[in-house]
């Protein structure tokens, strides 16, 4: 069974490892791919200051060094030159003109940031808990309903604006809400919302071919009990023949294939019987390959 690990971080954001030594990794276990995908930058777009986002004045020499360890590692390991960019509703998103003229092998598409309607600032729903807290009170009054439905918007937002190839952690809302401290992950909303956005995933894998991951980060860093996204949304997903990617989100080299078993036994609760494999563009579409998730026949 192949993998690849298409969804990774380095140095030039919140990565711990270079290129270098994520390719080198890579090869030594056997994946099939690689693709970096630094946190586009921010900055320039919305005024919002992080310390894990690409700045805006690196996005130039980043490219470079895809692209040269592309040729390093040429005839060995296939590199693939991405983005994951942040939508932020009103201020930017992966259909940007100026980031679909990168010309990028791909681009992962996720919701970080939700913007409250009443004007307070910004805020990660997967960020340090006290960037939560503050947001759940100056944006929307201690609501954690309110932020999840403003969550579940910004997704549907961004899939119906689309220009991205991988819906990236598709519930990663969930990560501060263990213990269903600020609402409940169980009930008649969060599995109406969920379904809209297998819904409209579907519809976008149909016309615009991209593939939702299966993302083990949150296993990687230890900050989930299980991968992005949850069993029952993965189950929506397969009802709508969403194609699905596993990815590690890993910021360091050991991580590019962490929980990948945990993955694979998911997707198989879930319905799934194949994976899919980027193989570059076509046409302006990502190419995919498909993978069998089962053992063949003995």
């Amino acid at each position: 069974m192949k993998f690849s690990s298409l969804h990774t971080h380095t140095l030039f954001c919140d990565g711990r490892d270079d290129m270098e030594t994520m390719c080198r990794r890579a090869r030594e276990k056997g994946l099939a791919s690689i693709g970096f995908s630094a946190h586009a930058p921010i900055t320039g777009k919305t005024g919002i200051v992080t310390d894990w986002h690409l700045k805006d004045n690196l996005l130039d020499e980043y490219i470079a060094a895809v692209t040269a360890a592309r040729r390093r590692w040429e005839g060995k390991l296939p590199v693939y030159l991405g983005l994951e960019v942040d939508y932020i509703k009103g201020m930017m998103g992966p259909a940007d003109r100026d980031l679909q003229n990168r010309g990028l092998d791909f681009i992962i598409g996720s919701v970080h940031y939700i913007v409250p309607p009443n004007g307070a600032p910004p805020f990660t729903v997967d960020g340090p808990m006290e960037e939560l807290e503050q947001g759940l009170r100056e944006g929307f009054g201690g609501s954690g309903a309110a932020v999840l439905n403003a969550y579940w918007d910004a997704v549907g937002d961004m899939i119906a604006a689309g220009g991205f190839d991988i819906l990236g952690h598709a519930d990663i809302v969930k990560k501060n809400n263990r213990g269903d401290r600020w609402f409940k992950s169980d009930d008649g909303v969060w599995q109406r919302r969920t379904a809209e956005i297998a819904h409209a995933a579907g519809r976008a894998a149909a016309i615009a071919g991209i593939a939702v991951e299966i993302n083990t980060g949150g296993l990687n860093r230890k900050k989930t009990a299980d991968p992005y996204p949850s069993l029952p949304f993965l189950r929506y997903f397969r009802e709508n023949a969403v194609p699905v990617i596993i990815t590690a989100d890993a910021h360091c080299a050991e991580d590019l294939d962490g929980h990948y078993d945990t993955a694979v036994e998911l997707l198989l609760e879930a319905g799934y019987t194949e994976h899919v494999l980027f193989e570059g563009r076509q046409d302006g579409k990502a190419l995919w390959t498909t993978e069998n998730l089962l053992p063949p026949p003995s």
